[in-house]
Formats: structure tokens, C-alpha cells, sequence
């Protein structure tokens, strides 16, 4: 656990950066501090590894004040991650990642052993091992400085803002990574960042700062989005925070409807006999959607279904683990209106509409104020 006791940051000019700060980080799991600029989230973090020391108040890290004892021993137990990586451009990948261990005293063939097996767990291809920063991209850059901060294995990992220099597709891919080594890891992670969206995707707690230093409210991520506790956490939020909560809860008992799915091959003729003018979903021999078909659009003749030239169809309802949120956006994506449901392999089962997630929404919101 990380613990903040009333700790406040002035710098020398009299900004008050943190202000009388009262907060907990629980063990095992990734709170996020995310606020405007000048709010003071990374100061907080900071000062969990000495890197900007408190004015005032204690910060305890598994119960021992880090001010206690040397801060080089307290960096060498807690991992750091920063925007661009921050890697050391004359050193080869691998070398990069050993970078602690050698630290610690690790002879070289035991921390190159470590880069390696932490190189493939961050997802990083083996031959990259000798090349140096300048020839990786800036995902793999901030891969690189996941597995370096891993590498001598600490229990608190401390990341600021370490995806907000990517374009959004990796970004995305390298929050979902983030979210792969924690359940297998179950570090206590410490994130900073100023997107409200990646906060609540990635935190199991969300501590909402506001400019002055103050912590406006900390809280796990469904219960800020429905019950932000003041206007300032209602507008940093979004008006659409509505929609995203829909994200915390569980698609469970969401009907599967029926749906129109055609094999590619198939004959047109069957199709348009069988469907009428409506949308029909193009399926491969394993049942996965390849694409939308507006049957009025068939060319006249007899030929066989192609997988060429169907219309994109959105996103995809996983019935064995996706939340409301997930179906409605699979709803609101397709050209035909429909969800398209599929289970863990990827095979389609049937579809998922608007209306019904909103009723399901209704029923969830009846129980709980039942309850």
C-alpha cells in the first residue's frame, strides 16, 4: 500500500502544487491520478519515489515513510515509467532493459537473461534485442521502458503518462498490453494521466484532481461516472459519461436475437429468395464475420457470394465477456442496425439491438433501486 497522510508540495516561488493530500493506494492493483494541467497529479507521483520531495505530511510505502531512508534504495524498489520512454540512446535494446538489474548487482548473463524473458512478455520480437531506440517506433520505444522498469521485478510501478506521445491506435494497443501484465503481474501501479477516457479504462481507482493541488474525488471508475461528487468533477468527466458507464456493467441476460448470415459462395439467387431486400452477414467457413451485404445490391445474375467489396461491420458483442457498453456500440456501428454477437472464437451467434440493451439498462436500475 502507498499512503498519502496530509501531504502538501510548495515550491520555493509559493505555488502550492499539492494541497493537505489524504489518499490511499491499495496493493495489487492501477490507480490513476488524472486532472487539468497544473493540478498537481505528478507532482503526487513524484514524490512516492523522492523525485520531488513533500513540503510537509508522510507518505508511506508498505508502511515504512519514505523519507526514512536513502532515496536511491527507494528508486531501485519501485519502477518508473515516463512519456518517450526515456531510453538510453548508446545502449542496444536489451541492454537498455538489464539496465537495473546490472544496478543491483546482477551479474551481465543473469540481467540479459531477465531482459529477454521480460522483452517477450512486453510483446517485443526477439531480433530486436540488439538494435537501439532510434530503429524502434515510438509503441515499441514504450514498450521497451515497461519491460526496463519490470526488470528487477518491483512491486510498486510508477507511470507518467507513458502513452500520451503515441497516436491513438497505439495507444490503445499499449493500454490493453498495460491491462495483459497486470492481471498476470498484479503489480501496484501508480499512472498518471490527463484523459479522462484512459483513466477510466485502465483504473481500478480514479483519484480526479483539481488545479491547486486538491483532490476533488477518488473513487472506483463506474461509481465517478455516475456519481461525480461536485460540478468540477461532473464537466472534467464528460457529458458523456452516461454512455461510458455503461462499460461497468456486465452483458449478462442481454438477449441474442436472430440474424441473416450468408457463406461466402453462396448462390445470390438463394440469398435474395431468402432475404428479401434487407442486410445479410457474410460468414467464412469458420462462421467469423467478414462483412455486410445489402442484398439490393447484388449485380443481377446467379453468381456466387464474394468477400470482396461487402461493407465494413463494425464492432463485435463478445457474449462471454463484454458489457453493455460493448453491445450498444456493436448496435449503433452497423450499417444494418444490428449487433453482431459472437462467442470467444469469434463465430457469430446472433445479433444484439439498441432497444434491448437500453431495457436491459432499465431492468438493472430497477433491481438496484429494489435493492
Amino acid at each position: 500500500m502507498i499512503e498519502f497522510r496530509g501531504v502538501t508540495k510548495r515550491f520555493p516561488d509559493g505555488t502550492v502544487a499539492v494541497d493537505n493530500l489524504d489518499l490511499q493506494v491499495e496493493s495489487g492493483g492501477i490507480t490513476v491520478f488524472v486532472g487539468p494541467s497544473g493540478c498537481g497529479k505528478t507532482t503526487s507521483l513524484r514524490m512516492i519515489n523522492r523525485m520531488i520531495e513533500p513540503t510537509s505530511g508522510t507518505i508511506l510505502v508498505h508502511g515504512d515513510d519514505i523519507m526514512a531512508g536513502d532515496p536511491a534504495q527507494l528508486r531501485r524498489g519501485i519502477g518508473y515509467v515516463i512519456q518517450q520512454a526515456g531510453l538510453f540512446p548508446h545502449r542496444t535494446i536489451l541492454d537498455n532493459v538489464a539496465t537495473v538489474p546490472v544496478l543491483l548487482g546482477w551479474d551481465k548473463k543473469r540481467a540479459r537473461d531477465r531482459a529477454a524473458e521480460l522483452m517477450e512478455l512486453v510483446g517485443l520480437a526477439p531480433e530486436m534485442a540488439k538494435r537501439y531506440p532510434s530503429q524502434l517506433s515510438g509503441g515499441q520505444q514504450q514498450r521497451v521502458g515497461v519491460a526496463r522498469a519490470l526488470a528487477a521485478d518491483p512491486p510498486v510501478l510508477l507511470m507518467d503518462e507513458p502513452f500520451s506521445a503515441v497516436d491513438p491506435v497505439v495507444r490503445e494497443s499499449l493500454q490493453d498490453e498495460l491491462l495483459r501484465l497486470q492481471a498476470e503481474l498484479g503489480k501496484t501501479i501508480v499512472f498518471v494521466t490527463h484523459d479522462i477516457d484512459e483513466a477510466i479504462k485502465l483504473g481500478d481507482k480514479v483519484a480526479v484532481f483539481r488545479v491547486g493541488g486538491i483532490l476533488a474525488q477518488y473513487d472506483e471508475p463506474g461509481a465517478l461516472l455516475a456519481r461525480p461528487a461536485d460540478d468540477f468533477v461532473d464537466n472534467f468527466v464528460g457529458r458523456d459519461r452516461g454512455y461510458r458507464g455503461l462499460g461497468f456493467r456486465s452483458g449478462d441476460g442481454l438477449p441474442v436475437g436472430e440474424l441473416h448470415t450468408v457463406a461466402v459462395g453462396s448462390s445470390s439467387a438463394a440469398v435474395r429468395a431468402e432475404v428479401g431486400h434487407g442486410w445479410a452477414l457474410v460468414l467464412d467457413a469458420a462462421k467469423r464475420p467478414q462483412g455486410w451485404l445489402r442484398v439490393a445490391d447484388l449485380p443481377a445474375g446467379d453468381g456466387p457470394i464474394s468477400a470482396d467489396g461487402l461493407v465494413a461491420g463494425g464492432s463485435l458483442y463478445s457474449t462471454e465477456s463484454d458489457t453493455l457498453r460493448g453491445a450498444l456500440d456493436a448496435a449503433l456501428s452497423s450499417p444494418s442496425g444490428l449487433g453482431v454477437a459472437v462467442d470467444a472464437a469469434g463465430a457469430v451467434v446472433g445479433s444484439v439491438t439498441a432497444d434491448d440493451v437500453l431495457s436491459a439498462l432499465a431492468a438493472a436500475r430497477d433491481g438496484e433501486d429494489a435493492a
